[in-house]
């Protein structure tokens, strides 16, 4: 009787151990997993990658996305003016554009390093539309594949209304304001006249800047400009014929006029800029879900983050 009390004993000492271990571990996880993370996102670093074995550098910086930040293209462009043994830098692009102040502080950046004397050349891919063609008018060159799309001079606001949506399902809203324009652009409403003259001439101005800019970069007088700039992309041979490239071919022939500009001799040495993740985000990264992050991502920019006024390609 009494071994079989100190066995039942033993039991629940185990058992109680056992548990206490397992809670131990999953809070253990759980703190690792916060502490990992806050490490990782202050802990990323940029790898510098560079092929070829010849004796001049030329850099390579990707705009291959849709524009909401300018920050990666005026890092990249920054440290490569800085660095003298780069002689000369390739702006690869394939871009729809979007943000109007992003694209504009692209290209003020690109301009910059331009006119510090280190060339740039502008190689344009599927698509160079938009704000990514307003940055790349701040190269020393642009060049564009026949069948690139290019162009897509113009400014487009737009505005989601959920106001029959919200009725639907009993939300209401209740806006107190200083002025008529205070909540334009409120989706919970429609827009009025009065809300579409205001961002009308917030549009026209915005496009009389992109104007400016291309007109005084590719210098081509603004009424033969307006005539183009209406939104509409032109296959790369069009866009040679207004102007608005200065040579056709691929991203080789790319290097290759960035090898005669700075008279670089033989094979250049590419370099390219790479993200790092340390151990910590590759093990966190192994349980994401990659398809679901990349959809919430998406929502996030298209509906949560994308910009009211943009330089952007509409496909």
């Amino acid at each position: 009787m009494n071994t079989e009390k100190k066995s039942s004993g033993w039991k629940w000492f185990w058992g109680i151990l056992i548990s206490l271990v397992i809670v131990s571990i999953i809070f253990t996880g759980i703190a690792f997993i916060f502490f990992a993370k806050t490490i990782s996102h202050s802990d990323k670093r940029f790898k510098y990658e560079t092929y070829g074995s010849g004796k001049g550098k030329i850099a390579v910086v990707d705009l291959n996305f849709t524009i909401y930040t300018a920050e990666p293209i005026i890092r990249q462009f920054k440290k490569y003016r800085e660095d003298n043994s780069i002689k000369a830098i390739i702006l690869r692009v394939d871009s729809p554009g979007g943000g109007v102040a992003a694209s504009q502080e692209m290209y003020d950046e690109i301009r910059r390093t331009r006119e510090s004397g280190k060339p740039i050349i502008v190689s344009i891919g599927s698509l160079g539309a938009s704000g990514s063609y307003m940055a790349s008018c701040g190269g020393t060159i642009i060049v564009a594949n026949p069948g690139s799309l290019v162009g897509s001079i113009g400014v487009i606001a737009q505005f989601i209304t959920v106001k029959d949506l919200a009725e639907k399902l009993g939300i209401k809203e209740t806006t107190v304001k200083s002025g008529k324009l205070k909540d334009s652009g409120d989706p919970f409403r429609y827009l009025n006249p009065d809300d579409i003259d205001y961002f009308q001439d917030i549009v026209n101005d915005s496009f009389d800047q992109f104007l400016d800019i291309v007109s005084k970069e590719r210098k081509i007088d603004r009424d033969e400009l307006l005539k183009i700039a209406n939104g509409r992309v032109f296959t790369g041979r069009q866009a040679l014929e207004h102007k608005l490239v200065d040579t056709l071919g691929t991203y080789e022939d790319a290097v290759k006029i960035a090898c005669n500009i700075a008279k670089i001799e033989g094979e250049p040495v590419i370099v390219k800029e790479r993200a790092v993740n340390n151990f910590i985000d590759i093990f966190l990264n192994s349980f994401s879900h990659s398809e679901l992050n990349e959809l919430k991502n998406e929502f996030k920019e298209e509906f949560l983050n994308k910009p009211i006024l943009q330089y952007k390609f509409e496909k």
